[in-house]
């Protein structure tokens, strides 16, 4: 029965998005599907259609992450004599793929497109223009007409709307908290994720007892229709609420799982509740939390405006979307009972948002497990993973994404070459970068240089450290880089290797320069280039700074500690809304 239920949700939302938006959903099954598969196929889509500029082609260019091909492509559409329609699935592309000053140019031919105010609507959403992009619906029937009403329902949840409860008696089990998440494992492998089950794990061990919900229709809406009802991942109990049916628009989904987690709470009776970025989240447990007179945390984990700006340019700060944005987060800062928030950087940011500074709990990433373990050489890990041992090592473990500055690191790698051969560079993880950075270090001959593995198993993570000399965060210097501070470093130090990183607030707040890594100029390959030039020419001054680094993480940043950070701040705000009752 739950298969047949979590069948239908997958199909519904797939239908939704197809109707939507078929170019993403193009793109968002080709990102759950193994990159083994995804690349070698997309290349010989464009091999065989190398002058195609048909739908198809574009996106297989796009896959394939060769970004000077895909333009190549586009013009070549531009300049012929292309159909509405065409020039409308032209424009989707170039809009999927982060390239609005393309989409721009296709717009005008596309007018003649029955669907074109659904393109346009997008135009207008990815630049920030809310009212805008509802605006261009206006009149439209059907698909396009549903399309608009989930934009209306977007937009009232960044302007001050939130879930309605009734005020509901429950008595608290001392010693219990409830967790929204918005990801989890075992389906999820994130950082954020990751952080999460760390969190967990951590009060579980120091006595709470814990359950984690996740969001609305997850994991099921990202393509795990044989999920099951509740995981059990190192005796942590994670819940999914995953109904046949999904409320029609994004607030009246926030009302569904509102009412959803208000069941889930009424049976688990916490006294405490916890939630993270971003703003929805607070909005669902804020009001549950409210209905049923208990205290709340919001958790910020970074700064989701300035991440969704960070791909747009500077012009994306001056929208609709952005203020909004950043007016929500503030909102639900305002209304929790406490904030958590990751760095120092973080911190300062909130307070001058207005959030009183004693409400502020400051619980930076950290580590346990296996990274608490004494770390092997790096010959050992090499040999288990199949790596070479006789080679040198640089590289992350991470997300590969844009604003992590990988490319830099491939162009680094270029310059470094000749003077040391056998240097590698190992990137663990996957995401949306993978193919440009895949295209640019076989664009620079580096093709047999840079190793790519993909998503790893959370359980080789700590190995995957321990085989690197040098492990390098080339953040690019943007908002969200400077204040957000990443945990793979962290554990990266934990594991007793030197950390090579940019110049910027967040990653000064975990790198002591010529203690624990060393810090380079963002943006700047050849900065880059020089300091890892400087630490593989000199293997003492590599251990040295990585047994600070182990010593000084060990000593600061331990996922027990941050536990009791949390138990006290939970207790305080436990203690005060007993004395509110009293005093009625």
């Amino acid at each position: 029965m739950s298969l047949l239920k979590n069948l239908n949700l997958a199909a519904r939302t797939a239908v939704n998005h197809l109707a939507d938006d078929p170019v993403v959903l193009a793109l968002q099954i080709s990102r759950r599907l193994p990159a083994a598969v995804v690349t070698p196929a997309a290349r010989l889509v464009t091999r065989l259609c190398p002058r195609s500029t048909s739908t198809p082609a574009l996106l297989a260019t796009y896959l394939t992450g060769d970004t000077a091909g895909l333009e190549s492509k586009l013009s070549a559409a531009l300049s012929s004599e292309l159909q509405a329609n065409r020039a409308r699935l032209a424009a989707d592309v170039a809009l999927a793929a982060g390239q609005p000053a393309w989409a721009e140019q296709f717009l005008p031919l596309a007018q003649l497109s029955k669907r074109f105010p659904a393109t346009l609507a997008r135009n207008q959403w990815y630049h920030g223009d809310m009212e805008g992009a509802i605006a261009a619906l206006s009149g439209q029937r059907g698909s396009m007409k549903r399309q608009q009403d989930r934009l209306v329902g977007e937009s009232r949840t960044f302007n001050g709307w939130t879930p309605v409860l009734p005020k509901t008696s429950m008595v608290p089990v001392k010693g219990r908290v409830l967790h929204l998440l918005t990801n989890s494992l075992p389906h999820t492998g994130s950082g954020y994720a990751q952080r999460s089950h760390s969190i967990l794990l951590a009060q579980q061990e120091a006595g709470r007892e814990v359950l984690a919900v996740t969001r609305l229709g997850y994991p099921v809406q990202v393509g795990k229709v044989l999920a099951v009802g509740e995981d059990l991942v190192d005796g942590v109990r994670y819940r999914r609420m995953i109904p046949s049916r999904l409320a029609p628009t994004p607030d009246a989904r926030l009302q569904q799982e509102a009412e959803e987690l208000l069941k889930v709470a009424l049976e688990f009776r916490p006294d405490v509740m916890h939630t993270t970025t971003h703003f929805a989240n607070g909005l669902v447990v804020g009001a549950v939390a409210k209905a049923l007179n208990i205290p709340w945390v919001y958790e910020v984990r970074g700064q989701l405006a300035d991440t969704w700006a960070s791909a747009r340019g500077d012009a994306a700060k001056e929208s609709e979307r952005y203020a909004k944005f950043q007016a929500s987060e503030a909102r639900v800062m305002q209304d929790a009972d406490a904030v958590v928030t990751l760095g120092t950087a973080m911190l300062d940011g909130i307070v001058g948002q207005g959030i009183a500074s004693e409400k502020v709990v400051l619980g930076p990433n950290a580590v346990g497990g296996d990274f608490l373990l004494e770390p092997g050489t790096p010959s050992d890990a090499r040999e288990k993973l199949g790596l070479d041992p006789a080679l040198n090592y640089i590289g992350t473990v991470s997300s590969l994404v844009d604003y992590e500055g990988l490319d830099h690191l491939v162009e680094a790698l270029a310059i470094l070459a000749p003077e040391f051969p056998s240097l590698r560079v190992l990137l663990v993880g996957g995401g949306t970068a993978a193919p440009t950075l895949q295209a640019q270090a076989v664009r620079l001959g580096l093709a047999d240089k840079v190793i790519f593995t993909g998503r790893v198993p959370r359980e080789q993570a700590s190995t995957y450290h321990q085989a690197l000399d040098i492990f390098v965060v080339p953040r690019k210097d943007l908002d969200v880089t400077r204040a957000v501070t990443p945990l793979k470093p962290v554990e990266a130090l934990a594991s007793g290797r030197p950390v090579v990183a940019s110049d910027l607030p967040a990653l000064r707040e975990i790198v002591d320069h010529g203690i624990t890594g060393m810090l380079s100029t963002a943006d700047d390959p050849q900065s880059l280039a020089k300091t890892l030039a400087t630490l593989l020419g000199d293997e003492p001054l590599r251990r040295r700074l990585g047994g600070n680094g182990r010593q000084k993480v060990l000593q600061d940043r331990t996922w027990a500690a941050n536990a009791q950070r949390y138990e006290n701040k939970y207790q305080e705000l436990i203690n005060h809304q007993a004395r509110k009752g009293a005093s009625r």
